[in-house]
C-alpha cells in the first residue's frame, strides 16, 4: 500500500511540474515576447529618424528633428522658429516622415 502511495505523490509533483512550465510559457507569449517585440519596433524607428522628420513626443508636443547626436536630438516646435529643445531619443513616441505628409 505504501508503494501506491509513493507513485501518486510522484504523479501529483509531475503534474504540478508541469502545470508551472505551462503557466511560464503562457506569460512568455502573453506579457514578455509583444514587449519584446515592440522595442525592436521602436528601436528600428528610432534608428530610422532623420533630420526634418515630424516627431511626436512622449509628453504630447509636435516638433521638427533639427540635429541628431548619439542619444540626444534637437526638436524645433510650432511656428516661431526660436524654441529648439534638445531631448532624449527615447521621448520620441511617434516619428512622421517628410514623403508620408505629402500624400
Amino acid at each position: 500500500m505504501s508503494i501506491l502511495a509513493t507513485e501518486g505523490s510522484g504523479l501529483g509533483i509531475g503534474m504540478s511540474v508541469l502545470w508551472i512550465v505551462i503557466m511560464f510559457v503562457a506569460l512568455y507569449f502573453m506579457m514578455i515576447r509583444p514587449q519584446q517585440k515592440e522595442n525592436k519596433k521602436k528601436n528600428a524607428m528610432l534608428a530610422d529618424l532623420a533630420v526634418g522628420d515630424t516627431v511626436l513626443t512622449t509628453s504630447g508636443f509636435y516638433g521638427m528633428v533639427i540635429d541628431i547626436n548619439e542619444e540626444t536630438i534637437i526638436v524645433e516646435f510650432g511656428n516661431n522658429k526660436n524654441c529648439r529643445i534638445p531631448m532624449q531619443k527615447a521621448a520620441i513616441s511617434m516619428v512622421e516622415k517628410p514623403e508620408d505628409a505629402t500624400e
